[in-house]
């Protein structure tokens, strides 16, 4: 929260400044009328005390009430609460009256406040039994308006004899915290400190709070108003509490940036896959993990949910193996299709000698057996996907010119005989008609002459393919390099940015 409260200062100096100078004068006008209550509460306090006492003394002398009280007492006691409230501003209206001991109050007074005043003041005498209440509350609206003018004009004198006070203490805010945002600003400092970027921002913006903070403390202190500082220090724990809550989410995202920076779990240019997302990263700001996918946008992941979520880096390892299948016919040897496979794949300049290809037997279907090819390649230099396309091509036709067949699903339909019976009448021929005059057709279903047949079959097509493929260009059908187009791409996007602060280091150990 001090990184967030850093940030807002530095982006908005002046509106902050005003605000400090506001809470400033708020506090020089507020801290002496404070000040004077709390100087008389003090003093009401041990007069409290006093009174109580002498009222303790009196009792233990005297056994409680006098059980016969003299006029001159009555007397003296009205005397002296008249020349008290005499010496009060808006008690000069109430009339006081004594009888055995016992104070009676009546007249107006201008509010509630000062009726308990007169009260509170009549109760402290030695010898007063008790107080009773008769004053009327006039709530008149000029003796109110009056009382509250005098106040906040008594209030304006104390703020313009105290203008020099706070043009020192302002003086001495505006210099702590010129110095703390300077130090802040030394990069090299921090950058000196911790070579992580983002740890280096958070340590110099919590100086210039801590500055800041500082400079409001002793602005307060020379004016006197340590007490405002606190109440105003409360009330930020409390709403800095509710402000939690609600961006929980945000702090949440800011603390998993600042575990992605120490961890630095990728680099920049890294091909990974975050969550189900795949692309080359571009760099890691303070709140996102940016890429680029593989069609050319630019995709912005929450680093809560990187932080959270499955990584999966192709980079890191550049061997990355690819399969494929094919089915041969169940005639056929299995093993042998496999050795024809491989000897095609190897041929291919992209597939890895070590670790080599090899090929498996997955399963045997109703009318072929599938095989399963599984071929490396280096993908720093070459495309996976094209790779593993020019592979599947080639490993079928080198299948094709050593007799292997690639069956198609093969359906065998039974009909009962009342079907075939009213196929035979919808045809209008018998079955004694039908064996006499037309004699049955048989298919040679012997693997050579399948293979005769697909071979007859695939002649014009092979023709045609090699007269497609002789065009000049099509030679990049058969070129598994990388594009290139977007690693250009992605290196615009980094430099474009270039003035962005990037958490990725490459100088940081790598997890």
């Amino acid at each position: 929260m001090a990184a967030s409260l850093s940030l807002a200062f530095h982006t908005r100096p002046w509106r902050h400044i005003a605000i400090i100078v506001t809470l400033l004068l708020g506090a020089l006008i507020a801290a002496p009328s404070h000040a004077g209550d709390e100087l008389s509460s003090a003093a009401q306090v041990l007069s409290g005390s006093a009174s109580e006492a002498e009222s303790s003394a009196n009792t233990e002398a005297h056994g409680g009430i006098e059980t016969t009280p003299s006029p001159r007492k009555d007397r003296d006691i009205q005397a002296r609460i008249a020349g008290i409230f005499s010496e009060i501003d808006g008690l000069d209206a109430v009339n006081i009256s004594v009888v055995q001991g016992v104070v009676t109050l009546s007249g107006e007074t201008a509010n509630e406040k000062k009726a308990q005043q007169a009260i509170s003041l009549a109760s402290r005498l030695t010898d007063v039994v008790t107080v009773n209440d008769a004053i009327n509350r006039t709530l008149n609206v000029q003796d109110n308006v009056s009382t509250v003018f005098q106040e906040l004009t008594a209030q304006a004198k104390g703020l313009i004899k105290a203008l020099p006070l706070l043009l020192v203490g302002i003086v001495l805010f505006a210099l702590v915290t010129w110095f703390g945002v300077w130090l802040s600003r030394r990069q090299r400092l921090w950058q000196r400190l911790t070579p992580n970027p983002f740890v280096a921002e958070l340590l110099s913006q919590t100086i210039r709070v801590i500055f800041v903070i500082f400079g409001l403390i002793l602005a307060l202190s020379l004016m006197d108003a340590e007490t405002i500082l606190g109440t105003l220090l409360g009330g930020a724990g409390v709403i800095g509490l509710a402000v939690g809550f609600a961006v929980k989410d945000t702090i949440e995202n800011y603390i998993a940036s600042l575990m992605l920076s120490i961890r630095q779990p990728f680099r920049a240019r890294d091909q990974v896959v975050i969550n189900g997302q795949e692309g080359i990263v571009v760099r890691l700001t303070s709140r996102a993990t940016i890429l680029m996918t593989l069609d050319g946008n630019q995709l912005r992941i929450p680093n809560a949910d990187v932080f959270k979520g499955t990584i999966l880096n192709y980079t890191s390892n550049p061997e990355r193996r690819f399969t494929f299948e094919l089915g041969v016919d169940a005639d056929d040897d299995p093993l042998a299709a496999i050795k024809v496979g491989l000897d095609a794949v190897h041929q291919l300049p992209f597939v890895l000698e070590e670790p080599r290809a090899i090929g498996i037997i997955t399963q045997v279907g109703d009318s072929n057996i599938v095989l399963e090819f599984q071929v490396w390649v280096d993908q720093s230099n070459t495309d996976f996907s094209r790779a593993r396309s020019i592979a599947i091509r080639e490993t079928k036709h080198a299948l094709e010119a050593a007799g292997f067949s690639l069956p198609e699903p093969i359906y065998r339909l039974r009909f009962n005989a009342s079907l075939e019976q009213a196929l035979e009448r919808f045809q209008g021929q018998s079955p004694e008609r039908l064996g006499s005059d037309a004699p049955m057709a048989t298919a040679d279903t012997t693997p050579e002459a399948r293979g005769a047949r697909q071979s007859d079959d695939a002649h014009p097509a092979r023709a045609r393919a090699k007269r497609i493929l002789q065009d000049p260009g099509a030679e990049t059908l058969f070129d598994a390099r990388p594009d290139d187009k977007l690693k250009e791409k992605v290196e615009q996007e980094i430099a474009q940015n270039a003035d962005e602060t990037d958490l990725l280091n490459s100088r940081a150990p790598k997890e």
